[in-house]
């Protein structure tokens, strides 16, 4: 983990370890803390932190389809990797058709081969769609494909400009794109939802008010607490929050990119 970072797992123990027999929430269970703690991470994350992902994704060849990640919130990019090492990003038709049709038999009638009542369904993007054409493309360079003259070069699928289309299906958790044009692979850009991942984490300068947000969510609904100490815990928690922002505001553009997108950096390609 970064030294810039600390874990969600780190807090939950620290948080822990602070609360005595008195504190308000001296009854709280680790479980309940860590709940409050990816849910602080997920607002603050969105709001100040967002974190930025670059991943290669494999295009299922049967359907010109790409899975999504599970941490998925939006993309910022999805293209190929050219032979200059650079990604030629793809342009989004919303217009794509993402429907499913029934499957018939011979006689036209619907089938329910599970016999549950549900009838089977295939996909059907392709039918009665036009592909529209994209000829231009701006080539972006992605953070985790970074490099410097020959060194650290991504070579993909040759030289020349690419084009293609996609539409984001979030019903199928899925990228559909209207030609593969032999590409067996995608380089997706996107904001991911920390919360949702492996070993989930937050900048150092955000944990003070991560631990003020869990302790202000214990307590907002006890009835025991009193009504000052619940609007104290709410301005401490604000208060914090703001200062967390200002600090991170405070980076430049490249320190601010290295430092969510370091984790995620991925090897050059021979």
């Amino acid at each position: 983990m970064a030294r810039d970072t600390i874990s969600v797992d780190q807090i939950v123990n620290d948080f822990m370890l602070s609360v005595d027999g008195e504190d308000y929430a001296s009854t709280a269970s680790s479980t309940l803390i860590r709940n409050y703690a990816l849910r602080g991470i997920r607002e603050m994350g969105f709001d100040m932190m967002k974190r930025i992902k670059s991943l290669k994704l494999k295009v299922n060849q049967t359907n010109s389809t790409v899975e999504l990640p599970d941490d998925f919130v939006a993309y910022t990019k999805i293209g190929v990797v050219g032979g200059d090492g650079l990604i030629y990003v793809f342009g989004e038709n919303k217009n794509q058709n993402m429907a499913m049709q029934y499957v018939t038999d011979a006689a036209g009638n619907p089938i329910d081969s599970n016999s549950d009542g549900v009838y089977d369904r295939k996909d059907a993007k392709f039918i009665g769609t036009s592909r529209g054409s994209l000829t231009d493309f701006e080539s972006y360079t992605f953070r985790n494909f970074l490099y410097e003259g020959n060194i650290g070069r991504a070579y993909g699928i040759g030289g020349g400009n690419y084009s293609g289309e996609f539409r984001i299906n979030l019903e199928q958790n899925r990228i559909e794109l209207y030609s593969t044009n032999g590409y067996d692979e995608v380089v997706i850009e996107y904001i991911a939802d920390e919360a949702r991942s492996e070993n989930p984490s937050i900048h150092v300068y955000a944990e003070n008010a991560l631990r003020t947000y869990v302790y202000y969510k214990l307590i907002e609904r006890k009835s025991n607490v009193p009504m000052s100490e619940k609007g104290r815990a709410r301005q401490e928690y604000y208060n914090e929050r703001r200062l967390a922002n200002a600090r991170i505001k405070s980076f430049s553009k490249e320190e601010a990119l290295k430092t969510i997108r370091k984790n995620y950096k991925q090897s050059p390609k021979g």
